[in-house]
């Protein structure tokens, strides 16, 4: 019997050993699953599955339908129709759309229509540029008209120099009929030039269709007003931040019941993600960061009664709820992924408490690969906090053996550490090349009550940098982890903070890579585009003389003072159209780097943003992480 057991042991062991692992190749074919909804008679899920093509350096996508039960999936031509489109009024009588137009001059050709081949740009105040993109004196306007042949649409922002849907990331998302019919709501920062720059004061703006008046639905608030919906019941609801120029304030739900402006989430220590009524309107269901995690929450709507608000966790789990699709009976249809898992569609039974998948776009791979294992992790930091530290251990993990280590910084700064699944900063694909990756929540992210988030801000190179070392010092205890090969990397704010621990890290770290990093934080803010940012963050300008926080941020928390400290190889990445840490971050960093003798690589990518989106230069990013790492650690 023992030796029949022994054998068994073996050839499990055996198969193990013999699976896959992620392959940067084998990430970029994956299907991305995105939902559109459900269908119109409750049945089906309608989705999209966008698979890049490293080889045709792009990406295609098909439709599918499968039943919300699950099911078969059916690949399907025609897909528009089958989801009710919310920009058609529900009367049927209208459609709302967006398109760009031109408003303000901005080239040389618009001054001097004689000089039609000049090339020349001029501005009169700041938002030149936003993200990747040079302002031309072009902006997203919200349109409307009648559903017949040739109806002519009417712009409802016409010779407003404002954006809706806002840009970059904005979509008919931030538009929305009236239950009535009679109006439409739009999302606008109507703001110009240097005071657009500086602000994040966009609003909730109602245009009436028969009298062409706008109104502003949430006049009074400074911050960002984003998202709204209309309740079943007609009541107008929106997503609040209170503070202008704080981008990562507290996310509030906010429900407009009878002129009365009612905060479901004042009272829960909390900012809420993304959100979407229940089918009675006795509820809203909402996505927030919690512990490392995003999970589904729901809150009672009580309306003018005296029954107490209640938020509640409905799951739990080591794994990230992403978009909540819709409902069907005692279930809500939602996106969930992890670490090892791309986003696949999921059902969550509301009273057995229990998931089901849905998708399976990607099943067949994952059954092939040897997974990593994910691990919680709770450190002491230095002011008696305790702090949640994710700990990725390579595929088929010998605890008898030692293993490279990676600390990751993640950006945001104010971005939540989850179970997300990323196609370039990937654990899974770091594991599978054989590093432990500790990626510690530290100061500054979401999921562990508002004091925690806030306090990054003002205090870059504060104890966020002790939570850092303490994650990474506590997970090297381990007899598994080799000390003399512990690497760091991060990209955005988590490139400042390579760039930073490069000059503290007392001899800790082999190797650093630093993508898209902040180096410098005085150039910083003398050439990013969103200024509000770096006015709440840094806590003012560099020539606030008398401004004690802003001084800390540019003498004392910036990485250029620290840069006779560096010791050790460091990898800079750096995207040619990134305007919100601009290429001169990354320039001055290599350089730093080379006229000191310290050996370093710039990678640079000329017409990548703040990320890297073309699929041949996702693999080339790959190939250059591992190759630095297989050179220097």
């Amino acid at each position: 019997m023992k030796k029949i057991l022994l054998t068994t042991l073996t050839m499990m062991s055996l198969s193990a050993m013999s699976q896959e692992v992620m392959t940067p190749e084998l990430l970029w074919k994956l299907g991305r699953v995105s939902p559109l909804g459900i269908s119109r008679d409750s049945k089906n899920i309608v989705y999209k599955v966008t698979t890049p093509s490293i080889e045709e350096n792009k990406s295609s996508s098909k439709y599918f339908t499968i039943p919300v039960n699950g099911g078969n999936a059916t690949e399907v031509k025609d897909y528009e129709g089958l989801v009710t489109n919310k920009n058609i009024s529900l009367d049927s009588k209208y459609l709302a759309y967006n398109e760009e137009v031109k408003i303000n001059s901005v080239n040389g050709k618009d001054f001097y229509p004689e000089l039609e081949k000049s090339e020349v740009q001029i501005y009169d105040g700041l938002d030149y540029r936003h993200w990747d993109t040079w302002n031309e004196g072009k902006f997203n306007h919200v349109f409307y008209k009648e559903l017949k042949d040739n109806a002519t649409g009417i712009d409802i922002l016409k010779g407003e120099a404002y954006d809706s849907p806002q840009k970059p990331f904005g979509g008919d998302e931030d538009y929305i009929w009236s239950p009535d019919s009679k109006s439409i709501l739009y999302v606008a920062k109507k703001k110009a030039g240097t005071q657009y720059a500086i602000s994040t004061n966009t609003d909730i703006y109602e245009y009436n269709l028969a009298t062409a008046k706008t109104i502003n639905r949430t006049e009074g608030n400074l911050g960002y007003d984003t998202a709204p919906q209309f309740s079943p019941e007609g009541n107008l609801t929106w997503l609040q931040m209170k503070r202008d120029g704080y981008e990562a304030d507290k996310n509030d739900l906010i429900v407009d019941f009878k002129g009365q402006k009612m905060n479901l989430t004042a009272n829960w220590d909390g900012t809420v993600e993304s959100y979407k009524w229940s089918v009675d309107g006795k509820k809203i269901y909402f996505i927030a960061a919690v512990d490392g995690t995003k999970q589904l929450f729901e809150v009672n709507f009580p309306g003018l009664t005296r029954i107490a608000i209640r938020v509640s966790q409905i799951t739990k789990g080591d794994f990230d709820v992403n978009e909540i699709i819709g409902f069907t009976a005692n279930n809500v249809l939602v996106t969930r992924g992890d670490m090892n898992h791309a986003a696949e569609i999921f059902s969550y039974d509301l009273k057995k408490n229990d998931w089901k998948q849905i998708t399976n776009v990607n099943t067949d791979v994952y059954k092939t690969l040897a997974l990593s294992k994910t691990e919680r992790r709770y450190v002491t930091t230095t002011d008696g906090k305790k702090m949640l530290v994710w700990v990725i251990l390579p595929p088929n993990f010998d605890a008898s053996k030692k293993y490279p280590t990676l600390l990751y910084c993640q950006g945001g700064p104010q971005s939540a550490l989850t179970q997300f699944y990323s196609f370039r900063w990937n654990f899974q694909l770091m594991a599978a090349n054989g590093y432990i990756v500790v990626a510690p929540n530290r100061r500054g992210m979401p999921g562990h009550g508002v004091e925690w988030n806030e306090q990054i801000s003002k205090d870059w190179g504060g104890q966020v940098m002790d939570d850092y070392l303490s994650a990474i010092d506590d997970v090297s205890k381990e007899s598994y982890v080799d000390n003399s090969r512990l690497g760091c990397v991060g990209a955005s704010y988590g490139g400042y903070s390579t760039f930073y621990l490069a000059g503290i890290h007392e001899n800790r770290f082999k190797t650093f890579i630093a993508h898209d990093g902040v180096f410098n934080t005085q150039s910083m803010f003398g050439t990013t585009e969103e200024v509000f940012f770096n006015n709440w963050d840094f806590g003012g300008a560099y020539w606030e003389k008398d401004n004690a926080a802003a001084q800390k941020t540019y003498t004392t928390f910036n990485p250029i003072t620290l840069v006779d400290k560096w010791n050790a190889p460091i990898l800079v990445i750096q995207g040619g159209k990134d305007f919100r840490v601009p290429i001169g971050q990354g320039q001055e960093a290599f350089q730093a780097a080379q006229l000191r003798g310290i050996k370093s690589r710039f990678l640079y990518f000329p017409e990548e943003n703040h990320w890297v989106l073309k699929p041949q230069n996702a693999q080339v990013w790959q190939k250059e992480f591992f190759k630095w790492l297989k050179e220097t650690l």
